[in-house]
């Protein structure tokens, strides 16, 4: 079995389209496992022959597009190239790199809330908590998760605490017993 970091791709309508206009099952094959090897192990194919051939060359735009936003998206490079070099790190032995990895799942313990690009942890978490309720929190979370453009953000924590702003703080919850005029 060939590992893979990647989840799953787009199988876009027109690879469908071009592996029915293939006649020989050989050439489907071929064409099929070019695009999952190249999808999901990031090599590109290099014997593929005929009309297999001219079927994956059709759709190279497309696979490469995907490959290449996968990569950008993730961080994570696909290409497994033995010309580009070992994918271990050259600076840590393997002893090095099981405690770096330790380091990194410790790391993943403190993460309160994690979507797409951006992560708080359970530190900058209870900064927040000091003025504003969980409950607060998690509803602003929720909105900068839905919001659009999300994307723009690089800090799920200095942004969570912009939006809250406008929201009031414990402090003013409790002296207004939860009032709070429109005007404000």
């Amino acid at each position: 079995m060939k590992l893979t970091k990647r989840k799953g791709f787009n199988f876009f309508r027109s690879y469908y389209d071009v592996y029915n206009e293939l006649k020989k099952d050989s050439d489907k094959i071929q064409f099929i496992e070019a695009l999952l090897n190249r999808q999901f192990l990031g090599v590109k194919p290099t014997n593929l022959k005929g009309m297999a051939k001219f079927a994956y060359i059709s759709q190279t735009n497309s696979i490469d597009s995907q490959v290449k936003g996968y990569e950008t998206k993730t961080g994570n490079a696909l290409c497994q190239d033995p010309k580009q070099g070992g994918k271990q790190d050259p600076k840590h032995t393997p002893k090095q790199q099981v405690e770096v990895e330790e380091k990194v799942k410790g790391k993943e313990k403190d993460i309160y809330r994690r979507f797409a690009h951006l992560t708080m942890n359970l530190e900058q978490f209870k900064k927040l908590e000091e003025n504003y309720t969980k409950e607060q929190i998690d509803n602003i979370c929720d909105a900068i998760q839905n919001f659009k453009k999300n994307t723009n953000y690089k800090s799920l924590y200095l942004t969570a605490k912009n939006w809250l702003k406008k929201e009031q703080t414990k402090q003013e919850l409790e002296t207004s017993k939860g009032f709070k005029a429109p005007w404000d």
